[in-house]
Protein backbone atom coordinates (compact mmCIF):
# COMPACT_ATOMS: atom_id res chain seq x y z
CA UNK A 1 0.00 0.00 0.00
CA UNK A 2 1.27 3.46 -0.77
CA UNK A 3 2.03 6.02 1.89
CA UNK A 4 -0.67 8.71 2.03
CA UNK A 5 0.34 12.11 0.74
CA UNK A 6 0.38 14.79 3.43
CA UNK A 7 -2.05 17.64 2.90
CA UNK A 8 0.13 20.69 2.38
CA UNK A 9 -1.04 24.01 0.95
CA UNK A 10 1.44 24.86 -1.77
CA UNK A 11 0.25 28.17 -3.15
CA UNK A 12 3.09 30.24 -4.52
CA UNK A 13 2.90 33.93 -3.71
CA UNK A 14 3.20 36.69 -6.27
CA UNK A 15 2.46 36.89 -9.97
CA UNK A 16 2.84 33.69 -11.94
CA UNK A 17 4.96 33.79 -15.08
CA UNK A 18 3.11 33.36 -18.35
CA UNK A 19 4.54 31.75 -21.45
CA UNK A 20 1.64 31.84 -23.92
CA UNK A 21 -0.44 34.77 -25.16
CA UNK A 22 -3.70 32.84 -25.48
CA UNK A 23 -5.81 33.04 -22.32
CA UNK A 24 -5.93 29.76 -20.42
CA UNK A 25 -3.12 28.10 -22.36
CA UNK A 26 -0.68 28.29 -19.44
CA UNK A 27 -3.28 26.63 -17.20
CA UNK A 28 -3.96 23.94 -19.81
CA UNK A 29 -0.24 23.24 -20.14
CA UNK A 30 0.04 22.95 -16.35
CA UNK A 31 -2.78 20.42 -16.33
CA UNK A 32 -1.19 18.46 -19.17
CA UNK A 33 2.14 18.33 -17.33
CA UNK A 34 0.45 17.10 -14.13
CA UNK A 35 -1.29 14.35 -16.10
CA UNK A 36 1.93 13.44 -17.94
CA UNK A 37 3.71 13.11 -14.61
CA UNK A 38 0.98 10.84 -13.22
CA UNK A 39 0.97 8.68 -16.37
CA UNK A 40 4.76 8.31 -16.22
CA UNK A 41 4.67 7.20 -12.59
CA UNK A 42 1.75 4.87 -13.28
CA UNK A 43 3.57 3.31 -16.22
CA UNK A 44 6.69 2.66 -14.16
CA UNK A 45 4.73 1.14 -11.26
CA UNK A 46 2.65 -1.09 -13.53
CA UNK A 47 5.76 -2.22 -15.39
CA UNK A 48 7.41 -3.05 -12.07
CA UNK A 49 4.36 -4.96 -10.84
CA UNK A 50 4.16 -6.98 -14.06
CA UNK A 51 7.86 -7.85 -13.90
CA UNK A 52 7.67 -8.91 -10.25
CA UNK A 53 4.55 -10.99 -10.91
CA UNK A 54 6.08 -12.63 -13.97
CA UNK A 55 9.20 -13.53 -11.98
CA UNK A 56 6.90 -15.23 -9.43
CA UNK A 57 4.94 -17.09 -12.13
CA UNK A 58 1.77 -15.06 -11.56
CA UNK A 59 -0.65 -14.20 -14.38
CA UNK A 60 -1.24 -10.61 -13.30
CA UNK A 61 -3.52 -9.72 -16.22
CA UNK A 62 -5.98 -12.50 -15.35
CA UNK A 63 -5.89 -11.51 -11.69
CA UNK A 64 -6.69 -7.90 -12.53
CA UNK A 65 -9.62 -8.94 -14.73
CA UNK A 66 -11.07 -11.09 -11.93
CA UNK A 67 -10.52 -8.56 -9.14
CA UNK A 68 -13.59 -7.39 -7.21
CA UNK A 69 -12.88 -4.40 -4.98
CA UNK A 70 -14.32 -4.05 -1.49
CA UNK A 71 -15.68 -0.78 -0.09
CA UNK A 72 -12.41 0.35 1.58
CA UNK A 73 -10.55 -0.18 -1.70
CA UNK A 74 -13.18 1.79 -3.62
CA UNK A 75 -12.97 4.60 -1.05
CA UNK A 76 -9.15 4.63 -1.25
CA UNK A 77 -9.34 4.92 -5.03
CA UNK A 78 -11.83 7.77 -4.78
CA UNK A 79 -9.62 9.60 -2.27
CA UNK A 80 -6.68 9.26 -4.66
CA UNK A 81 -8.83 10.48 -7.55
CA UNK A 82 -9.92 13.57 -5.60
CA UNK A 83 -6.30 14.35 -4.67
CA UNK A 84 -5.31 14.00 -8.32
CA UNK A 85 -8.11 16.31 -9.46
CA UNK A 86 -7.13 18.85 -6.80
CA UNK A 87 -3.60 18.91 -8.21
CA UNK A 88 -4.85 18.95 -11.79
CA UNK A 89 -7.13 21.97 -11.25
CA UNK A 90 -4.77 23.75 -8.86
CA UNK A 91 -4.24 26.88 -10.98
CA UNK A 92 -7.91 27.30 -11.80
CA UNK A 93 -8.88 27.09 -8.12
CA UNK A 94 -6.09 29.47 -7.12
CA UNK A 95 -7.09 32.04 -9.73
CA UNK A 96 -10.76 31.78 -8.74
CA UNK A 97 -9.84 32.33 -5.08
CA UNK A 98 -7.67 35.33 -5.98
CA UNK A 99 -10.47 36.79 -8.09
CA UNK A 100 -12.96 36.30 -5.25
CA UNK A 101 -10.65 38.07 -2.80
CA UNK A 102 -10.18 40.99 -5.19
CA UNK A 103 -13.93 41.37 -5.70
CA UNK A 104 -15.10 43.96 -3.17
CA UNK A 105 -18.50 45.47 -2.46
CA UNK A 106 -17.18 48.84 -3.67
CA UNK A 107 -16.06 47.33 -6.98
CA UNK A 108 -19.40 45.54 -7.35
CA UNK A 109 -21.37 48.76 -6.73
CA UNK A 110 -19.16 50.70 -9.16
CA UNK A 111 -19.77 48.05 -11.85
CA UNK A 112 -23.55 48.21 -11.28
CA UNK A 113 -23.46 52.00 -11.58
CA UNK A 114 -21.47 51.77 -14.81
CA UNK A 115 -23.92 49.30 -16.27
CA UNK A 116 -26.94 51.32 -15.14
CA UNK A 117 -25.62 54.64 -16.49
CA UNK A 118 -26.86 55.25 -20.04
Amino acid sequence: MTTPRPHVVKDAKGKRPTFYDAPGLDQAMSMILVMANEISVLHDRLDSAERVAKAQGIDLAAGIEALVLDQPALEAREAWRQDFLDRLFYLQRKEAAEAAQADTTERFNRTIEEIATP
